[in-house]
């Protein structure tokens, strides 16, 4: 049996702080519940200059009636991708052996020394005598500081691989990510996904139209409706609005946007209520070049600044007033435009009270290369209000906006950032009149972005069609990135063009 604390060593150039692989649990208090064995825990977290050493304290406190030597041991359990065991740090104790005749607890002092290669190490001390062995792993930060490493658990999510045609089911468990499992998507070339706000359901869109899968309580899928479509469309981008009662999508090359009604009852809950139940918006979008739509959070029938908001490239972006009550959801609608006849709106975000949208643009700003920027409107039963000039985001244009759970902060994606093989997530601070720009961290290898904050709001995530690895993750502190992992999602490229996460 192997139980204790866990722990990673971060080891980190300047110019590559956090990109950490495999960090554990890194601290925990020491299970003291062994009563004829020991238990063993470490100090802590500790920092390292690159190229130096630094101590962590070994405690080893035995049971009631245990006696004995207990012998210490320490390796690198996790490293960083690239990096091979014989440029691993090394580490070693005052005291590798330590004998116990009473119940008092002994300490010995671990110097951990700092391999040839930066990057995230994991660390993990055994201790044993004769049979029983106990396990403690502790996390060391080189060249930044020991908030570098986590040990936060993440919800459930939901990564949509075109290339693989899969669909994977993912969590964050003590700094891994951990796969729930993986499922082959029906048809070729999966489109999108969405996951209803009950948390029960996720849809994904494909070309031959969207499918049903049931989220079972282990967070894994399972194809419903028989495996059959729920409509025919090819969603390019798709919601489920937070009544959970319609799946509203629309398809590239069309200005066609349906709402289906999947409010039934019974078991056939996620399945539209009958075949009349699909609702076309009239008079149709002002463009045929949707690509990403977003609905006001908290709709009802008493919500008269709800609305369904499509962002369609240069034709601008569509707001149409929302009311899940109606048999028809779809009202009025506007639209505001670009900010010039270069700009194209690609992204579009409410905050989580529906006091703000955003809507993230190409070439937007007109001074130096990065010309993207993020539009901000107040959000209201008239319609919406531009608050200031579009703030630059950092790169060629914005591929995916976040609002943080609690609407105090909001990260932009870029894609791409001109003169850089790389793209970016910009950071801002919200009020209902300004944005403050906190700060930008890389984000994978040139190319679409997507994003998602995990339930237990530890982490934001972010996904990259052509990145190897696909998935990173970033904690957040005061709307402060840091990175925190990367993995693969699948036997990369996978082409990973969507993430949702379960609510």
């Amino acid at each position: 049996m192997k139980m204790g604390s866990k722990a990673c060593l971060f080891l980190a150039a300047a110019l590559a702080v956090g990109l950490m692989a495999g960090c554990g649990d890194f601290w925990q208090a020491p299970n003291t519940s062994t009563t004829t064995g020991f238990s063993l825990s470490n100090s802590g977290n500790i920092a390292v200059t690159s190229g130096s050493s630094n101590t962590d304290t070994i405690t080893v406190t035995p049971g009631s009636s245990f006696t004995g030597i207990v012998t210490l041991t320490c390796a690198v359990t996790s490293r960083p991708a690239g990096d091979t065991s014989a440029t691993d740090p090394t580490c070693s104790f005052s005291s590798s052996s330590l004998t116990f005749s009473s119940t008092t607890a002994q300490t010995s002092t671990l110097t951990a020394t700092a391999g040839t290669t930066n990057g995230a190490y994991q660390l993990t001390v055994t201790g044993v005598s004769g049979s029983v062995a106990m396990t403690t792993t502790f996390c060391v930060a080189v060249g930044t500081t020991t908030s570098s490493c986590t040990s936060a658990t993440s919800g459930n999510f939901y990564v949509l691989n075109q290339t693989t045609n899969q669909i994977v089911a993912l969590h964050i468990v003590s700094g891994q990510v951990t796969s729930l499992g993986a499922i082959s998507s029906p048809t070729v070339d999966p489109l999108a996904i969405a996951v209803a706000p009950n948390g029960k359901f996720l849809y994904v869109s494909t070309t031959t139209g969207i499918y049903l899968y049931t989220i079972n309580t282990n967070g894994s899928l399972t194809l419903g409706n028989g495996g059959s479509t729920i409509t025919s469309e090819q969603a390019i981008t798709m919601q489920v609005d937070s009544t959970n009662s319609w799946l509203v999508e629309a398809a590239s090359g069309t200005n066609q946007l349906y709402a289906i009604n999947v409010n039934s009852s019974g078991t056939s809950i996620g399945l539209p209520v009958s075949g009349t139940s699909k609702q076309l918006f009239t008079p149709g979008l002002s463009a045929i070049t949707p690509v990403q739509l977003v609905i006001s959070p908290g709709d009802s029938s008493s919500c008269a600044s709800c609305y369904v908001f499509v962002a369609m490239g240069p034709g601008g972006t569509e707001a149409i007033h929302f009311n899940p009550s109606n048999t028809n959801p779809f009202g009025t609608s506007g639209n505001p435009g670009v900010v010039n006849t270069l700009s194209a709106d690609n992204a579009v975000a409410v905050d989580p009270t529906n006091r703000l949208l955003y809507i993230g643009e190409t070439d937007d700003i007109t001074t130096g290369t990065q010309s993207g920027g993020l539009r901000v409107f107040t959000i209201g039963n008239t319609g919406i209000t531009s608050i200031a000039a579009p703030y630059a985001t950092g790169g060629t244009g914005p591929t995916a906006i976040q609002p943080s759970a609690d609407g105090n902060y909001v990260y932009v994606a870029n894609g791409a950032v001109s003169g850089s093989s790389t793209g970016n997530i910009t950071s801002f601070s919200v009020t209902t009149t300004a944005l403050t720009s906190i700060g930008t961290i890389a984000a994978g290898p040139s190319g679409k972005l997507g994003l998602a904050e995990d339930s237990t709001h530890s982490y934001l995530l972010a996904v990259d069609v052509a990145g190897t690895p696909d998935l990173q993750a970033y904690t957040m502190s005061s709307g402060t990135l840091a990175s925190a992992l990367t993995s693969t999602t699948g036997s990369d490229p996978v082409g990973a063009v969507a993430i949702a996460a379960a609510p």
